[in-house]
């Protein structure tokens, strides 16, 4: 186990990312938190999902940057390797065969940081979701 010397809080993995103060307000507030490395991949998605969401709402929901309209319809989370979409698990299951290459589990999708993310894709998946109402 390992213990954050700012916030002590304890985690399995060492110098695990988190957030040792209070959750992040705004989007902009979390990607600004994330490793310099990967804040324009962060702000690259973000922005796909402001053109295929126009109407949706941003809002931190679970930790984590999402858009909303009258309850989520995706989420994404940055992480030490990759960074994590939750479309939900019926989004995950309709788009099997485009996600083969890569990490899925019900509801949630894994992009590495070190192979190009998918723009097209995670628009795809978000109009899903918005669409047929399919939301997380």
């Amino acid at each position: 186990m390992w213990q954050c010397p700012k916030c002590s809080r304890t985690f399995k993995h060492e110098n695990q990312h988190h957030f040792c103060d209070e959750s992040p307000l705004t989007i902009d507030h979390y990607i600004k938190e994330q490793p310099e490395s990967i804040q324009h991949l962060l702000t690259s998605v973000r922005d796909k999902l402001r053109e295929v969401l126009p109407e949706a709402e941003e809002r931190i929901s679970w930790r984590m940057p999402t858009f909303w309209k009258k309850q989520n319809i995706i989420h994404f989370a940055a992480y030490k390797n990759h960074m994590g979409l939750y479309p939900g698990d019926l989004a995950v299951a309709h788009f099997a065969d485009q996600l083969r290459a890569y990490k899925t589990s019900k509801g949630a999708i894994q992009f590495q940081f070190d192979e190009p993310i998918p723009l097209e894709l995670i628009a795809e998946i978000a109009r899903w979701c918005y669409e047929t109402g399919n939301h997380h």
